[in-house]
């Protein structure tokens, strides 16, 4: 990779979203980096960048103060949720973070003892009754996964904060003959909800067009995050075996492994020249990002997306363990965003703090009039074909 291609286009143009070419030739933000052995993810202590913050404050109109404590309170309860969720035991209804107090919520159903409440608290969470449990809400959506679903609904989550299963429709759909009979089986089939959402949601793969792509013959998509051995992201742009090549068309390995529909999640090796880098690029928005771990946030919680399309854009987590409903098939255990994203983006890095969070999958929307995207969890996706992320 030339030093005059790195200095005409700065962040605008580089390929990688945690991969640059192996050469004396790295941007400033990279130069100092070198491949370490991975770590555990861990919800690290390491102080938000200047440019992080400022991406927080444009985002939810905060304050520096204001971003500083959030992120801070974030970290807290992505630290307690796994503890608060085994001090509630059986009566364990879900969590989320609530930006009100900056705190974690956990949720108990009512019958939950008085010892089971104090215990939850003494984690540090703030405690709110409900009547039904995560694993009956779970058991809900898991008979909703075994239904086929129409196009007029676009997907369905378990929502811990309404403590119902909450199934999409698209607007304008809901009269649909299809569309009312799979709603009714849903329905009979435990506690859930309907809500009308703006669009369909789709992939975010694109033509070969300018930018800063990988290609997959004449797909372009973006890179999530450094693995040992090369980088994960999303299924739909490539199938194993097939070869992928950079920006400038030099080849850089392989898909190893792919998945979609069902799942939308792959791996390709690195070589050719090509090195990585644990780092997540802030395209000019913010500095680029340190990957330090995969601590996983909780709904509530603030994230960040990077593409090679929109580039860098911010919002919230707003659902976990969705099924989304795509024309190509359901893909399933997709955590939603109020992220938005463009067709590009697709397997790009969504990160939280300098925590890995997943590679973007699809939506709906836009980074004008705004929307929704949803990604496949990155540690589920190390789990599945024996990876170690790379991290600082």
């Amino acid at each position: 990779m030339r030093r005059s291609r790195l200095k005409h286009v700065g962040v605008a143009t580089l390929l990688m979203l945690g991969s640059w070419a192996a050469s004396s030739a790295l941007p400033a933000s990279a130069a100092d980096y070198s491949p370490t052995a991975a770590k555990a993810p861990n919800a690290a202590e390491a102080p938000a960048s200047a440019g992080l913050l400022q991406a927080m404050e444009q985002a939810f109109g905060l304050t520096r103060a204001q971003a500083e404590d959030r992120i801070a309170a974030e970290r807290r309860a992505t630290g307690i949720a796994s503890e608060a969720r085994r001090a509630a035991g059986d009566a364990f209804g879900g969590s989320w973070f609530d930006a009100g107090p900056d705190r974690l919520t956990v949720a108990v159903t009512s019958d939950a003892t008085p010892a089971t409440v104090r215990a939850v608290r003494s984690t540090g969470a703030q405690v709110r009754t409900v009547e039904h449990s995560a694993r009956e809400l779970d058991a809900t959506k898991s008979r909703l996964d075994r239904f086929d679903a129409p196009a007029g609904v676009s997907g369905w989550h378990v929502d811990p904060a309404a403590n119902t299963v909450v199934v999409d429709v698209v607007r304008g759909k809901r009269a649909d003959n299809d569309v009312r009979r799979f709603v009714n089986r849903a329905r009979a089939a435990g506690p859930v909800s309907v809500r009308t959402v703006a669009s369909a949601p789709r992939t975010f793969a694109a033509g070969t067009v300018g930018g800063d792509p990988y290609y997959t013959g004449n797909v372009r998509c973006s890179i999530g995050f450094s693995v040992q051995g090369g980088f994960v992201t999303a299924g739909h742009c490539g199938r194993a075996g097939a070869a992928v090549s950079g920006w400038d068309r030099s080849p850089i390995g392989t898909f190893q492994g792919s998945s979609f529909p069902d799942n939308d999640y792959a791996w390709v090796s690195v070589g050719n020249g090509w090195w990585t880098v644990p780092v997540v690029l802030g395209w000019g928005t913010v500095s680029d990002q340190l990957v330090r771990g995969s601590a996983e946030a909780p709904v509530g919680a603030s994230i960040c997306r990077s593409g090679s399309t929109s580039h860098w854009h911010c919002g919230t987590v707003l659902a976990k363990n969705e099924t989304v409903n795509y024309s190509e098939g359901a893909v399933h255990q997709m955590t939603k965003t109020s992220v938005c994203a463009e067709p590009g983006d697709s397997g790009g890095s969504f990160i939280s703090g300098d925590q890995a969070q997943g590679v973007t999958s699809g939506g709906w929307g836009n980074c004008t009039s705004g929307g929704e995207t949803w990604f496949q969890p990155v540690n589920e996706i190390l789990n599945r074909y024996g990876l170690t992320l790379h991290t600082s």
